[in-house]
């Protein structure tokens, strides 16, 4: 017998959460193996169906659990597409800011060498941890995927959000996330001022 139900709590970093079923009752378990398809990632929020079962403990869980799909379910499950299909382009206009800045001599090349890595490094790891969620290996923490941002790897995080469809639906990693692109935009923003120019030359300097 199918029931059906929403899922209140979601920690995608470790692939379970718990299902409230309709009607009220006791949580039930919910394993991201326990779906018949992993195309789609789970978010809370989100309305499923689900087979009750119990583990050898006697502890209920759900089996062969399936999205019901409604219009809400279809666009958390794509991290809001239909609000941050923009996004994306964000991040292209940002490197045009910076190659702007660059060109102008408002900031030096490295800088935007060091934007340029940085997203190319979040993209992979977000590819990385995503195929690691849906294969049930080790994750990435989330703390090194904001450290990642937050030196400058943001743009390059926010297109594979997007794209992957992954990190972009669980509102607690958002609201941090969203915290590193500010930060490190006013630190830039800064260092196009006089003093934070004179400081930012001589962190390269000594780098270099």
């Amino acid at each position: 017998m199918r029931y059906q139900g929403k899922i209140t709590s979601w920690k995608d970093d470790q692939g379970f959460g718990f299902i409230t079923p309709n009607g009220g009752g006791e949580p039930i378990f919910l394993h991201i193996k326990a779906f018949a398809r992993r195309g789609r990632r789970p978010a809370e929020d989100v309305i499923v169906t689900y087979e009750h079962a119990t583990d050898a403990k006697g502890r209920a869980r759900a089996e062969r659990v399936a999205f019901v799909e409604s219009t809400s379910s279809r666009v958390a499950a794509s991290g809001g597409k239909s609000s941050g299909r923009g996004l994306p382009m964000l991040a292209v206009l940002f490197f045009a800011f910076v190659g702007a800045g660059a060109l102008l001599g408002k900031l030096p090349l490295a800088v935007v060498g060091l934007y340029a890595g940085a997203s190319l490094l979040a993209f992979v790891v977000y590819a990385w941890d995503k195929s690691a969620a849906q294969g049930g290996h080790w994750r990435t923490a989330e703390n090194t995927l904001h450290m990642i941002a937050l030196l400058g790897g943001w743009p390059g995080a926010l297109v594979a959000q997007r794209v992957l469809r992954h990190k972009s639906s669980k509102a607690s990693f958002q609201t941090t996330f969203w915290a590193t692109v500010l930060i490190n935009c006013g630190v830039l923003a800064w260092s196009l001022t006089a003093k934070g120019a004179d400081v930012l030359r001589s962190v390269l300097a000594g780098v270099a």
